[in-house]
């Protein structure tokens, strides 16, 4: 696996963009890395600074600040169907979702369906189609533990998480914490959210909590599905 590729175990480790080199932009490489990833160990993080490109991240980033500022976002909620419960004792982040219609998302959007084909080819996925959203998280904001989907239900297959922050630091919290898919009980990583940080992982087997912000943290949310129809998340 290319040293790009961050997978650490045992002990809880810190991940943060400046510990290792940037993704292999050679063409198909950081796509094997992340097939590697997740073929071996159910989630990968990566430095894609490079490979999105400084201009992109920073006109996403600016994206989510304006229609966090405008109060465009809503609060989430969890449970599946049309009527997710809003449970501030589990969750507390905004989101808005993407519709691919300014030029970042579209840009965005020609990135993800270029993992989705790479991931199709290297472990027969079946992937067909996407959705993603913004997330917010104020300070005190959290997400409990949890895992992005049902088993069986060949819906959220691969999620994704890319970060939007600049000069995020350790004392800033809000690092996403990630478990053993084994034990549960087993922290296997925390993830600095620091702009240009990109972690994948099998949503049906890797729980995950993102831990209290203290100060405001943005990112974007891909899953990745199965399905050819929306069905209830």
């Amino acid at each position: 696996m290319n040293p790009s590729t961050v997978v650490p175990l045992g002990n809880p480790q810190l991940v943060a963009s400046g510990s290792e080199p940037a993704a292999n932009l050679e063409a198909g490489q950081w796509l094997d890395d992340l097939a590697d990833g997740l073929s071996e160990h159910g989630w990968v993080s990566l430095d894609v600074q490079d490979l999105l490109g400084r201009e992109l991240l920073d006109a996403l980033a600016s994206e989510v600040t304006i229609l966090d500022r405008s109060n465009a976002m809503k609060r989430a909620g969890i449970g599946r169907g049309s009527d997710p419960v809003r449970d501030r004792s589990v969750r507390r982040d905004k989101i808005a979702w993407l519709q691919g219609v300014s030029a970042p998302q579209a840009a965005l959007f020609r990135f993800l369906d270029e993992l989705r084909l790479g991931l199709n080819q290297r472990l027969f996925l079946g992937l067909k189609r996407f959705e993603s959203h913004y997330a917010t998280y104020h300070p005190g904001d959290f997400y409990r533990k949890h895992v992005d989907s049902f088993q069986g239900r060949a819906s959220r297959v691969v999620s994704l998480v890319l970060y939007l922050n600049d000069g995020w630091h350790s004392v800033d919290g809000g690092e996403l914490q990630i478990f053993n898919r084994e034990n549960d009980a087993e922290v296997c990583a925390q993830v600095l959210p620091e702009a240009g940080r990109m972690v994948v992982f099998l949503s049906e087997e890797i729980p995950h909590e993102v831990m209290p912000a203290h100060r405001t943290r943005h990112s974007l949310a891909c899953w990745f599905r199965q399905d050819e129809i929306p069905l209830p998340l």
